[in-house]
């Protein structure tokens, strides 16, 4: 199927950045805003999308829309769009791009599948596409190669397989690393400054792990914006590791350090306000250390 009209759930920082990817390829790039907050609402025009206003009219008017949102809100998103598929008979493809447990994505795709619609299971991995930045969304599930139409320089699509579960399962394993690496340095990061010993410290990883201390401290700067949707997508993690047979108590508790800076001042701002303070690694760290502890 040729799209013509592509909708994105949520214009938030990611969802903002692949839609004007998608909109730069020459699609009409829809969403819905009833209900969406003032940020998503500025996000979007600045990104010129076409606002449909509610999820029953992005359903029956595009020919496929992309959930690309906080993690907790990907099974309510589903059973909105399933009861939009059921009411108007539309054939719109549903792509779930949410960080996800493959147990959690069968539950999408069969709430999509009950009500008639098709649905591929995605995954995004990258940075925002903005600027020079490039992301890659890996797709799996019936008919998958169709959201190829969408690639461009700076968004890649990727077919890994036929079966649901699989890009999701991807995505845990490459968030668990990545995400759960920078909570870990940030944990012990900001404990070592409440010891006094951050700068004997600082200087033992500059000589020992220079790469992966420098990779750290250059993502420290806008992780606390986005660590409120990292505590579900901590939890789905360790869903994922369960399921798999592995102890599910290690990505608890990085739910519990993300939750912690989810709720200080850096973690209640937008990534937008972040991007703009550009503070450095350090400066992170040391505004957390100075937050109450950890309960």
């Amino acid at each position: 199927m040729n799209f013509r009209k592509v909708g994105v759930m949520t214009p938030g920082d990611m969802g903002q950045a692949v839609a004007m990817q998608i909109k730069s390829r020459g699609f009409t790039v829809c969403t819905a805003l009833e209900k969406r907050s003032a940020r998503s609402r500025a996000l979007a025009r600045e990104a010129g999308l076409t606002d449909l206003g509610t999820i029953t009219r992005l359903v029956a008017e595009c020919d496929a829309v992309l959930s690309i949102m906080n993690p907790a809100a990907a099974l309510d998103f589903a059973r909105e769009a399933a009861e939009a598929l059921r009411t108007g008979r539309h054939s719109t493809l549903i792509v779930d791009c949410n960080a996800i447990a493959p147990d959690t994505v069968q539950a999408v795709a069969g709430t999509i599948g009950a009500a008639g619609g098709r649905f591929l299971d995605a995954c995004i991995i990258g940075a925002p596409p903005r600027g020079s930045a490039k992301t890659t969304v890996y797709v799996c599930g019936p008919d998958a190669a169709e959201l190829t139409q969408l690639a461009g320089p700076q968004l890649g699509v990727t077919v890994i397989s036929e079966r649901i579960g699989d890009a999701s399962a991807l995505k845990m394993c490459s968030g668990a690393l990545t995400k759960g690496t920078q909570a870990l340095w940030l944990e012990v990061l900001t404990a070592a400054r409440r010891l006094g010993v951050d700068e004997l410290l600082e200087r033992e990883l500059r000589g020992s792990r220079a790469a992966i201390h420098e990779w750290v401290m250059d993502e420290l700067p806008l992780m606390a914006p986005k660590t409120y949707r990292w505590v579900p997508e901590m939890l789905e993690v360790s869903k994922t590791l369960a399921a798999a047979g592995s102890s599910p108590r290690l990505f608890e508790g990085v739910a519990d350090v993300c939750g912690f800076v989810s709720g200080t001042a850096l973690g209640k701002e937008s990534p937008e306000r972040a991007r703009e303070a550009q503070r450095s690694g350090a400066d992170v760290v040391r505004l957390l250390a100075e937050e109450r502890t950890l309960e």
